[in-house]
């Protein structure tokens, strides 16, 4: 079985982001970049797939320009097998990336498509989904445990309520949540043979995907700097503070 896994580009997590001066955009010049770690979680469940002999090869792609080659030569060591990178320089929303990745799996005909359930840049939790719609394909989002049996994949999915255990045919389209594993490292020798694996570069163009502008990015705002504290002296002042000041009892 092909599995097909999409990766993000994304400032990495330990990174604290700033923006622009004129709050156009958030500012990546000089910021380390990395997988988003929900892709991650997706790759590493690829490669555990492909380690229990259910998977034969994965795919790994991913959409921007030629700098996203470097996350896509981290999953080659994380285990993936080879990789495929759609050239757009544009700020693409979730539909138009659906879109790419659908005539990806329409030519790569994979068994499995696992995404990270959401990318922690824009947090728009609507790719997978977008994409099981567009390729007619059974979907299972925000996965903690994935099994696949035969032509089944058994998906316990974390819902509101605790966990919901979902029994979808292949091939079908996976989400992942942060409990469903814990990514490795890529080890030296890997990184290495990384270099070596193929890389195909296509365009939207080959693809036989207009790309169209659906959403406008009006302005970018840090978050609110959290305000310091204060010690009182005695149960009776915070109650005093509690009711007169935050207004919180009454």
């Amino acid at each position: 079985m092909k599995v097909l896994v999409a990766v993000k580009r994304v400032i990495d997590y330990n990174v604290k982001a700033r923006v622009k001066a004129d709050h156009s955009d958030v500012d990546l010049a000089n910021v380390k970049m990395a997988i988003n770690p929900f892709c991650e979680i997706a790759v590493e469940e690829a490669v555990r797939l492909k380690e229990k002999g259910v998977a034969t090869e994965i795919v790994v792609v991913s959409i921007g320009d030629k700098s996203c080659q470097e996350q896509i030569r981290t999953a080659l060591a994380l285990g993936a097998d080879r990789g495929i990178q759609i050239e757009a320089d544009l700020r693409l929303d979730s539909l138009n990336v659906a879109k790419l990745l659908a005539k990806v799996v329409e030519q790569e005909q994979p068994g499995l498509v696992i995404l990270g359930k959401q990318a922690i840049d824009s947090d728009n939790n609507q790719t997978g989904q977008m994409l099981a719609a567009l390729t007619g394909m059974p979907q299972a989002t925000f996965a903690s445990e994935l099994v696949v049996e035969g032509q089944q994949a058994k998906v316990t999915r974390e819902v509101d309520g605790g966990l919901q255990t979902l029994a979808i045919n292949l091939p079908a389209v996976v989400t992942t949540d942060l409990r469903l594993n814990e990514p490795r490292y890529a080890s030296l020798p890997n990184i290495m043979k990384a270099k070596k694996k193929p890389l195909d570069v296509l365009t939207p163009e080959q693809l036989g995907v207009a790309i169209k502008v659906h959403t406008k990015q009006l302005k970018v705002e840090p978050p609110a700097e959290r305000k310091g504290g204060i010690k009182v002296g005695s149960v009776a002042e915070l109650v005093d503070k509690l009711k007169n000041e935050a207004k919180v009892l009454s």
